[in-house]
């Protein structure tokens, strides 16, 4: 408590503080030409002195001013307390005395409120959260006047509103890059059906074209929604299709049992097929090698959970995910051990410490972005660079989070590492994140992508004559029908799935157990045409 009333103390003081004024006319701010000028070198630190963390040693005793829009009351003024506390540490540690920092509520009338900012000429706001506050601000204010916010969405930035947040498009690609060095063949994506989750799947189809990573299925599901999850889990595992293929292997061997004149050798191959085929509820392989999860954890382990009920093994799919795992207790989950995952540099520990000793709480990403875009614009106020060249330097700079820059478009990136779920709570890490932007991290912009629809999946389909074997004789008279969806190639599985075994000896042929002969005529099947079975 007397830790929070010094804050608020403080602040007060810094507002207060200085008369006097910076002029107040700006000149007009070319966000692209001066960035285009930079080359990348070495980052810098947002930590220690303001020599050493801002590059400048300003000892003018004008006043500056930093206005911090957040929301403050309503539904969302947790994520604005949050934020505010990071902003006060920031603050409280780096700040000159003569400079003003004024909060402003952005949950009151936005309109009103932005009014009331650009009365007070500030030289950079911190803030807003949310996307439509973000473009209301964005159209509203100076073109030269900068803004430091939290939205994501790239369609609310440019103008000089710029954000300090994750752009979903860097957790994207780089898990992507991941799953290409891991020397994945063909993957298929999960994801929510919002307007995120089609812009991330629509970011993982342009990144598997620049990685030359064959896409082979889009599913997407209404988070939460148990029933939309087991529908998108059904039909990404072809259940239906595989089941049904079983099916019909099961009648095939079934039938030439019943019906045919067969040698006590050939009935016993047969035999021991159908016994093979009740250990399992499915043939057929899947056409893919790992999956791409773009929703968060808890919707993750459903997705999961079901796809190893449709028989969708550990050795069968490798499972990868975004940052959006990142805090989730799906790094607990024994299911998901081998799974991989991209997400930012563990938080700073000097600043997690002071955070909880203010707060109580531990701090989450908001509190870390919130920190370091306060100290990104203190040392833009007192920097002897310009506006453009110090919020736009290429070389990036080190943060709570690790590395991260900004670009003249508005966009972020940030640096991510690779992490490997192990069942431990604490997943590790097996690629640390980069330490430079000397060689470009990311080939995708988000505001060039478009979100994806959804997208059947490219499958051979199965032939049920693959998994079985019969006498040389009856396989034409028993032919079945490829089953599946989007048939694409020509079926490539290899008869050799089922292994006959032969009997020790030339007694009755061996009987399966469970298992009564079937009449082929007597099971409905649901074949369209000669190629394809649609499933429901």
């Amino acid at each position: 408590m007397y830790i929070n009333r010094f804050f608020g103390y403080f602040i007060s003081l810094l507002i207060l503080a200085g008369c006097a004024g910076r002029d107040t006319t700006t000149p007009s701010v070319d966000w692209f030409d001066e960035y285009e000028q930079m080359q990348p070198g070495t980052p810098s630190q947002m930590y220690g002195t303001l020599s050493d963390g801002y590059g400048t040693n300003d000892t003018s005793t004008d006043t500056h001013r930093m206005a911090v829009m957040l929301p403050l009351s309503g539904d969302s003024a947790p994520i604005g307390k949050t934020i505010r506390t990071s902003v006060e540490m920031a603050v409280l540690k780096n700040a000159p005395k003569n400079l003003t920092v004024s909060f402003y509520d952005t949950n009151e009338n936005l309109t009103d409120t932005i009014g009331d900012v650009l009365a007070t000429n500030p030289e950079i706001i911190v803030g807003p959260v949310f996307s439509n506050d973000a473009k209301t601000l964005r159209d509203t204010k100076p073109e030269h006047l900068p803004v430091l916010s939290f939205t994501s969405d790239a369609g609310a930035l440019g103008n000089g509103l710029m954000t300090m947040n994750l752009m979903p498009t860097n957790g994207v690609e780089t898990i992507v890059r991941e799953m290409k060095s891991d020397d994945v063949k063909q993957f298929i994506i999960l994801a929510p059906d919002t307007d995120s989750g089609r812009l991330m799947a629509g970011t993982a189809k342009n990144a598997a074209n620049i990685y030359e990573l064959p896409l082979v299925g889009i599913f997407y599901y209404d988070s939460g929604n148990p029933d939309s999850i087991k529908t998108a889990a059904t039909n990404a595992s072809m259940h239906n299709a595989r089941t049904t293929a079983h099916t019909r292997a099961r009648q095939v061997l079934s039938d030439v049992l019943t019906n045919e004149r067969l040698t006590i050798v050939e009935k016993s191959n047969l035999n021991t097929q159908l016994e093979k085929l009740e250990r399992v509820d499915t043939i057929g392989r899947i056409p893919y090698d790992a999956v791409l999860f773009l929703g968060g954890g808890d919707d993750t382990k459903s997705l999961a959970s079901y796809l190893r009920y449709f028989d969708v093994s550990a050795r069968d799919a490798r499972f990868y995910g975004t940052t959006m795992w990142d805090g989730s207790d799906i790094a607990a989950d024994l299911t998901m051990t081998g799974a991989k995952f991209a997400t930012m540099p563990d938080i700073n520990s000097e600043f997690s410490t002071q955070y909880e000793q203010i707060s109580g709480n531990t701090p989450n990403r908001l509190a870390t972005i919130g920190f370091d875009a306060t100290n990104m614009a203190i040392g833009m106020m007192y920097s002897d660079k310009s506006t453009a060249a110090y919020l736009l330097d290429p070389s990036g700079y080190m943060g709570t989070d690790g590395l991260f820059r900004m670009q003249p478009t508005g966009a972020s990136e940030r640096a991510l590492r690779i992490v490997e779920l192990d069942g431990t709570g604490t997943p590790r890490e097996i690629k640390s994140a980069p330490s430079n932007f000397m060689s470009p991290l990311y080939n995708i912009e988000q505001r060039h992508i478009t979100p994806a629809a959804s997208m059947d999946l490219q499958t051979p389909g199965i032939d049920p004559d693959d998994y079985i074997r019969l006498p040389e004789r009856l396989a034409s008279k028993y032919r079945s029908k490829t089953i599946g969806t989007n048939i694409t190639v020509a079926p490539t599985v290899q008869k050799s799935e089922i292994v006959a075994i032969l009997p020790e000896d030339d007694g009755d042929a061996i009987q399966t157990q469970n298992f009564t002969p079937i009449k082929l005529e007597t099971v409905s099947r649901n074949y369209i045409d000669e190629y394809e079975v649609y499933e429901n």
